[in-house]
């Protein structure tokens, strides 16, 4: 318990002085409520439909593309530094292995890229109130 008590004492710190500054702020702080303080930020532009609609299916498959690159990459950079001074045994079941998540990555991306998940085309995924004053017509219009 000795060996602990110094974090313990850190975290405490660290907690009064969270707790002292969200108080003073909210104590010291200004209070005049307005319609532009209260309003949701949307990148500087005026926010327009609910909050709580449902996002397009690309957004998801966009995330999982970038989970197989992450994984990919951890997975990769750990098995690089051990493979090359291994020894026999492991570097041929390490290496089946290898295969076998490739192919898995491979598939992934594959579907991902079948399904248009990186076809960024907003005029066509989009409700037509989204645009606001320039409809999805004007826009393509003005492509010609």
């Amino acid at each position: 318990m000795e060996g602990y008590l110094g974090i313990l004492v850190l975290m405490g710190v660290a907690a009064i002085v969270c707790g002292a500054m969200v108080t003073l702020s909210w104590f010291l702080g200004p209070k005049k409520v307005t319609s532009y303080k209260t309003s949701p930020y949307e990148c500087g532009v005026e926010p327009v439909g609910s909050a709580k609609e449902r996002f397009p299916i690309k957004f998801y498959l966009v995330a999982i593309v970038f989970i197989l690159f992450d994984i990919e990459v951890v997975f990769l950079w750990s098995w690089m530094t051990v493979f090359k001074n291994a020894e026999k045994d492991f570097v041929v079941f390490t290496f089946v292995e290898f295969i076998t998540y490739m192919a898995t990555w491979l598939l992934g991306y594959i579907y991902a890229i079948r399904v248009g998940a990186i076809d960024w085309d907003e005029t066509v995924s989009l409700a037509p109130e989204k645009f606001g004053k320039m409809q999805p017509e004007a826009v393509a219009g003005e492509a010609r």
